[in-house]
């Protein structure tokens, strides 16, 4: 097996990163796996210190079958540099395993990714292979499964996948509402997909997973989840430009089966409610969480205008 190159994006988060790619070297396949740093550019004189960190840090990674450093010479913001890198890679290698610099990977994920795309390369409905699993009761799962889209915490794609990505939102948001998935993209309403493409589309946010996500759910291509996640994210601690300090999303990492086997390209309509159940729960959480804002923030506007503390 000719293992796929990983492509790891870092920008501004040094122990982030050496943590990311201490994760890596852990892998079994780590000697065997080409890997390639882009580094972004600062955004103002105030980062330029935490950037050279970083990419001096990128220089002395050892443990790969090879290492090649990109320095971007401007910030390219998270979304660009990410379609700019993925699009250059498929070209070159045909396919590209993902990650960012706040993902913690379990020492066989790797195995897992390449075993996935040797085993779909030829489906033309798959879409990519992804690391991360939702946190929903998986004891009697299967060992991988099916959902229809994509997603983007370590994943793996494909040239003749990423051709399918649409960069355009605007173009994409219309499609589904012409196409009646709307409801079915946003988990029925609890995932706020749609608000998310929506503001992308305003400007409010540059989210390139999104646009990835609907690309191939317009498509109605799909994404192989493990059972167990191979991934975890480390950058809820409010230190990235994309990420809170609340973790919705928590999980704890497991392992992936010695060898994977293939399945049927469909989707798995179990593990497809599980999630929208996940979704569902989180939608209400963070509503009981907005509200508690909400009143924190009235109850300290009482106590300065009054001078009385609220019981």
């Amino acid at each position: 097996m000719e293992c796929a190159p990983v492509i790891l994006f870092v920008f501004n988060r040094p122990l982030h990163m050496a943590r990311t790619v201490a994760a890596l070297q852990a892998n079994e396949l780590a000697e065997e796996t080409p890997l390639l740093i882009y580094c972004d550019g600062a955004r103002s004189e105030k980062e330029t210190e935490r950037v050279r960190q970083v990419r001096e840090q990128a220089k002395a990674v050892t443990g790969f079958k090879s290492v090649t450093v990109v320095e971007r010479e401007r910030n390219y913001g998270l979304a660009g540099s990410i379609i700019d890198g993925v699009g250059r890679l498929c070209e070159q290698y045909g396919r590209v395993i993902v990650v960012e610099d706040d993902l913690i990977t379990s020492s066989d994920f790797l195995r897992y990714m390449n075993q996935g795309l040797d085993l779909y390369a030829s489906e033309e409905r798959v879409a990519s292979i992804h690391g991360y699993a939702y946190p929903v009761p998986n004891d009697d799962a299967p060992e991988s499964y099916f959902l229809r889209g994509a997603d983007c915490w370590g994943w793996a794609t494909w040239a003749r996948a990423w051709k399918h990505f649409e960069p355009d939102g605007a173009k994409l948001l219309t499609a589904l509402k012409e196409k009646g998935l709307t409801k079915g993209f946003d988990h029925g309403g609890n995932a706020f997909f749609v608000r998310m493409l929506r503001n992308q589309v305003e400007g409010k946010n540059q989210s390139w997973a999104i646009r990835w996500h609907a690309s191939a759910y317009l498509d109605n291509m799909l994404t192989l989840y493990p059972r167990q996640s191979l991934v975890v994210n480390s950058g809820f601690d409010d230190s990235g430009v994309h990420c809170s300090d609340v973790d919705y999303y928590e999980s704890s990492l497991g392992q992936a089966p010695k060898k994977l086997q293939k399945i049927r390209v469909e989707v798995n309509e179990q593990m497809r409610l599980r999630v929208v159940g996940f979704f569902e729960k989180m939608r209400r959480q963070r509503m009981k969480d907005f509200y508690k804002l909400v009143f924190s923030a009235g109850v300290r506007r009482i106590r300065k205008v009054t001078g009385f503390a609220a019981s």
